[in-house]
């Protein structure tokens, strides 16, 4: 054998290497968390400001990293016929086949791929710069075949911006799913779960989903006299009590009790001498279909954290408060005046729940963990109206999505306490 053997040989070698790097490249720059990388870019690490220059526009990264790997595997391949073309005659293209098949297989693919998913961040952080090299050199090409690949896909009506459209509630969905897979995996706990996605539920749901509807609500009549007024705004346990005039839903101001009791320390107990309506500050009303993060933002701009629900027009639907939007991120906020189990939820021996009809649909989902739907009814009374189609008596049993329902309760035109048997429990419905 002659050195131009050994030279090929060496050659074929050199590209086999260049394929993996290329192989692995492709593997780790896919799957590294950018999340990460931009972390470690704040950090300080020049190597991940390179990794992050890179995913920024991964078409054409893969573009590149696709174009170099299928040159040099095709390269390769026909460096190895050519060698053994010598020995091996007209059998040289099936026994190159067989051995470059082999060779590419577990030592161009699957053996760098298996490294770069192991040691993803490694990786991606080591083959940063070449790779910002080798991008660099091969734009050109990349340029013109991604502009003719669009133009194919143009043909058959799929256009660049559509995955620009896609991109925003892509990333959000994304970090829903990954929290929901790593809490399914134990890596994060079901309280972060759900904080998590309150906060990107935020922009989805409205006012009219979280707050207290206006029969629930405590208010104080403004023409009371004023012992009366304040025995109901001490009995009441509310900071913000509204006050209303001729009908409970004419709100004319709500009363702080910070304010009275300022007011009754500074008339040294005196309630006769007080002005209570002075003492109120002005309504603040808002639409029914303010979302949540739009309401979080005018609470944040108001410094105040009550607000009057109405609808479009203009009847009041309740209130809402900033702990009512708290609770959808952090769970339910108790009340240091309430017991500490909930009463409107009461789990029996035989795998049912007691619910009061008011219960919000989203939090049965969060605190048992159940799937039941909240996108079109607010409260689990309100489901049972709405898949029924009726409002339904007592002693009536229904079952959809899976849940057992039994109306226990109806007051006038409301179902006030239902018996719920999720899936796979005993309840005899």
């Amino acid at each position: 054998m002659d050195m131009t053997f050994f030279y090929a040989l060496g050659g074929m070698l050199l590209l086999l290497l260049a394929g993996a790097f290329f192989s692995g490249s492709e593997t780790a720059l896919t799957a590294v968390s950018r999340g990460r990388m931009h972390q470690l870019e704040k950090d300080g690490s020049s190597a991940a400001a390179k990794v992050n220059r890179l995913v920024a526009n991964r078409e054409r990264l893969i573009g590149a990293l696709l174009l170099g790997n299928t040159f040099i595997n095709i390269l390769a391949s026909s460096l190895a016929t050519s060698l053994l073309e010598t020995h091996f005659g007209p059998h040289a293209v099936a026994i190159s086949t067989i051995i470059m098949t082999i060779v590419i297989l577990i030592f161009v693919e699957v053996m760098p791929k298996t490294l770069a998913i192991a040691r993803t961040d490694r990786v991606a952080l080591a083959l940063a710069a070449p790779l910002l090299w080798v991008v660099a050199v091969l734009a050109p090409i990349v340029a013109a075949v991604q502009g003719l690949v669009w133009g194919v896909l143009f043909l058959f009506g799929v256009r660049a911006q559509d995955n620009e459209q896609e991109s925003t509630e892509s990333a959000r969905e994304e970090i829903r799913g990954s929290v929901a897979l790593h809490h399914q995996e134990g890596s994060v706990e079901r309280e972060h779960r759900d904080m998590i996605g309150g906060v990107l539920d935020l922009r989805e749901l409205q006012v009219a989903d979280v707050a207290l509807h206006r029969t629930n609500m405590i208010s104080v009549d403004a023409d009371l006299s004023r012992q009366e007024i304040l025995s109901a705004v001490t009995g009441s346990h509310h900071t913000r009590v509204p006050l209303w005039r001729g009908e409970p839903e004419n709100i004319i101001g709500v009363l702080h009790t910070k304010d009275l009791a300022q007011a009754l320390l500074e008339n040294k107990g005196n309630i006769e001498t007080i002005d209570i309506l002075a003492l109120a500050s002005q309504p603040w009303f808002v639409p029914d279909t303010t979302t949540l993060e739009e309401q979080l933002e005018a609470f944040r701009q108001r410094r105040t954290h009550f607000a009057l629900v109405v609808d479009e027009y203009g009847v009041l639907m309740g209130l809402v408060t900033l702990e009512d939007i708290l609770s959808e991120i952090i769970g339910e906020l108790p009340d240091e005046h309430q017991a500490p189990a909930r009463p409107d939820v009461r789990k029996r021996p035989d795998g049912s729940y007691l619910v009061d009809g008011t219960v919000p649909v989203r939090d049965l989902n969060r605190e048992l963990e159940w799937n039941l739907p909240d996108d079109g009814a607010t409260t689990i009374a309100g489901l049972v109206i709405q898949e029924t189609g009726t409002i339904p008596e007592p002693g009536q049993r229904f079952a959809f999505f899976g849940f057992k329902f039994e109306v226990l309760r109806r007051q006038r035109n409301q179902v006030t306490a239902l018996r719920i048997t999720p899936p796979g429990k005993s309840g005899q419905v």
